[in-house]
């Protein structure tokens, strides 16, 4: 890949990784919060809701705000809404002060990976889009491995309320980055109306293409599978496993691991296989991982490594299927792709925080749940990718 796809991957890639940091990076620091602002357990994971709520919300407009106004200047504004975010939560008197700044970093966050996701496909076609894609994985996979671990050393250093300064100063600087560096790669006249009657239109093409959802779906119950463990993490490593806050690498650099790899696969394969055939692939080997850590738990207690094990092996499985998944999706909507990468990201953080409110907290009572949770998310990750498959195999079209 030349040097500067390389740097515009790593851009995005940062942009992208905005999400994960807002998420895992305070993971260690929930007692802290608790005991800090005089707030329930659960009061704290709540905030994790407060912020995936917005996010999916605004993920369903940043991306035809990008078809309108550009993809860079979206990117601008919203990097200096969530380090404003960032530093209100880091001055938060109470929980509820903490809610609402985590609402609004949800709602700036998702702008890198919605817009990211378009300007992939304003450059580049075909097998290159696949393994740029991977490659803007293979990197934004780093930052949920290290995000806790950053936290963790934080908090071992000052408050809870350095972790927040920390990510007002990330997103700062990946302001200044994308102001200089961050081309325009949608011309002003391909850019799309935002009248009310055409926007309308556009979102209902969107929502009334069974592929683009089925595919879209797909991708988000896969990731999910995963997410259980990481909105569980504090209740996974420190209280069934025994560990401490600056122990959270033992789930996340696995699971980076994983993940980084399967995408270094994917962009690999990208031209040799076809699409469908690498997104198999995936599957199978998420099923073998899902089924592995069935057996584990269901056979003997949780400890380590042995608890950790299948956990790489489900990411690097979903990172080998999901640049395919995105692009298929992205590419049944041509002219609106920002328009689609918002309804993609939609449909996946509105699940994640369904995950995050509801099934995370359901399973939390013992690792065997977890393996079930992980499991059942495959299994619908696999029911709606055959439906997508066989309707587009019956020329299921895009509506107009």
């Amino acid at each position: 890949m030349p040097a500067t796809h390389r740097f515009l991957a790593a851009i995005l890639a940062a942009l992208a990784a905005i999400g994960p940091f807002s998420i895992d990076t305070y993971l260690p620091a929930f007692h802290d919060i608790g005991a800090g602002l005089a707030a329930h357990a659960y009061d704290v994971q709540l905030t994790l809701t407060f912020y995936m709520g917005p996010f999916a919300f605004m993920v369903l407009w940043h991306g035809a705000l990008a078809d309108r106004f550009g993809r860079r200047n979206v990117i601008l504004v919203a990097m200096a809404v969530f380090a404003l975010a960032s530093l209100g939560c880091a001055l938060a008197p109470s929980i509820h002060w903490l809610w609402l700044g985590r609402a609004l970093q949800g709602m700036s966050a998702g702008a890198g990976m919605v817009v990211g996701r378009a300007v992939v496909r304003d450059v580049f076609d075909g097998a290159q889009a696949q393994r740029v894609m991977s490659q803007v994985m293979m990197m934004f996979a780093i930052a949920p491995a290290i995000a806790p671990i950053i936290g963790g050393w934080i908090l071992a250093l000052a408050s809870w309320r350095a972790i927040f300064v920390f990510l007002a100063l990330f997103g700062l600087a990946l302001l200044v980055i994308s102001a200089r560096q961050l081309p325009e790669t949608l011309p002003p006249d391909k850019r799309q109306s935002l009248h009310p009657a055409a926007l309308a239109r556009a979102y209902l093409a969107v929502v009334r293409d069974p592929v683009f959802l089925c595919v879209t779906a797909a991708v988000a119950f896969n990731f999910n599978g995963f997410f259980i463990y990481v909105l569980s993490a504090p209740t996974f490593l420190v209280t069934h496993l025994g560990l401490s806050p600056q122990a959270f690498g033992w789930l996340f650099i696995p699971a980076m691991v994983g993940m980084m790899s399967g995408a270094w696969l994917s962009g690999r394969l990208a031209g040799a296989w076809r699409p469908g055939r690498t997104i198999a692939a995936g599957f199978v080997v998420m099923a073998l991982a899902a089924a592995l850590n069935l057996v584990i738990h269901q056979l003997g207690a949780p400890g380590l490594p042995a608890s950790v094990v299948p956990i790489p092996l489900y990411t690097f499985g979903m990172a080998l299927a999901m640049p395919s998944l995105s692009l298929i999706a992205l590419d049944r909507f041509p002219a609106r792709r920002g328009l689609a990468a918002s309804c993609q990201s939609f449909m996946q953080m509105a699940l994640n925080a369904f995950t995050a409110a509801i099934t995370a907290p359901l399973l939390w009572a013992s690792v065997a749940h977890m393996s079930f949770g992980m499991a059942g998310y495959l299994a619908l990750g696999a029911v709606a990718f055959t439906l997508a498959h066989r309707l587009a195999r019956r020329g299921a079209v895009t509506p107009q």
